[in-house]
């Protein structure tokens, strides 16, 4: 698949993924690779994690997101003062998911004006995801009119028009990542509606297998290590076909790189796309 034909399907990415799989760093990696297209990109940062330097960013946090809505609504003495006196704490225990559907309208807002021809958003981990995703409808059901309603509704538009809006889920070649990433992508699907991009799978040994020479001692350290280095290559390969048999999405393998930056993960991203 052509790259640019891969970046401009849709204007939004969420990036999501259980904790220790790379989410944020393939987030990072995903901007600067459709910056690579020559389209401009924007990540977004709801962790509170830092941004890699080099890359047009945005670090976005419920205060951040009720503060610019009241602001929008005439009301920025009032959200400065809500902020400072923690009361987001009080309303977001008071209306749980609140916060979520802050955000989400943010992304929404950047989206419409086209803040940038790709907008990543590093999402939260991959059950948080499930929630945050599912937090428009659930207040669409349960809020009858006004503002929020119409938010709710605005933001489930964006979602559920793949066009606007994908999600991208990132996993790493263990069993207990890609059995949460397989039931993620069908709570996103079936209870959320969104379209997911092919799913990544990060962190591969794509190395060849050793031939081990026979007449080598068993128990020297180098058949050892050739030994382990053969079996992580099996395994890796067992659980991406598990992975495949399970989950009928396209695969893009990254692969475990010995010199590890930004850049190399964006320069993998795009050539496994191109294999597409």
């Amino acid at each position: 698949m052509d790259p640019n034909q891969f970046f401009t399907a849709s204007r939004v990415f969420i990036v999501a993924g259980k904790g220790g799989v790379g989410k944020s760093t393939v987030a990072a990696a995903l901007a600067v690779a459709a910056h690579r297209c020559g389209l401009t990109s924007l990540l977004v940062e709801t962790d509170g994690k830092p941004v890699p330097s080099g890359i047009s960013s945005l670090s976005l946090t419920p205060a951040d997101a009720l503060r610019e809505y009241l602001d929008t609504k005439g009301l920025g003495r009032i959200s400065r003062l809500m902020v400072t006196a923690g009361i987001l704490d009080v309303v977001s225990s008071a209306a749980p998911g609140i916060d979520d559907l802050l955000m989400l309208g943010k992304v929404k807002h950047l989206e419409q004006s086209k803040a940038a021809d790709v907008i990543v958003v590093d999402g939260p981990a991959a059950g948080h995801a499930i929630t945050m995703l599912k937090t428009p409808q659930a207040i669409s059901d349960s809020v009858k009119s006004g503002a929020v309603r119409l938010q709710a509704d605005e933001i489930l538009e964006m979602l559920r028009n793949g066009s606007r809006c994908q999600v991208m889920l990132v996993t790493i070649p263990e069993p207990t990542p890609i059995q949460e990433s397989i039931e993620t992508a069908f709570a996103l699907e079936d209870e959320v509606g969104v379209k997911l991009t092919p799913i990544v799978v990060n962190q591969v040994d794509t190395s060849t297998e050793l031939v081990i020479p026979p007449e080598l001692p068993q128990h020297s350290a180098l058949v050892q290590a050739g030994t382990f280095h053969n079996e992580r290559l099996a395994r890796d390969q067992k659980n991406i076909s598990n992975l495949k048999e399970h989950l009928p999405l396209s695969q893009i393998i990254i692969p475990d790189l010995t010199i590890f930056s930004i850049e190399n993960i964006a320069e993998a991203l795009l050539k496994a796309i191109e294999q597409l």
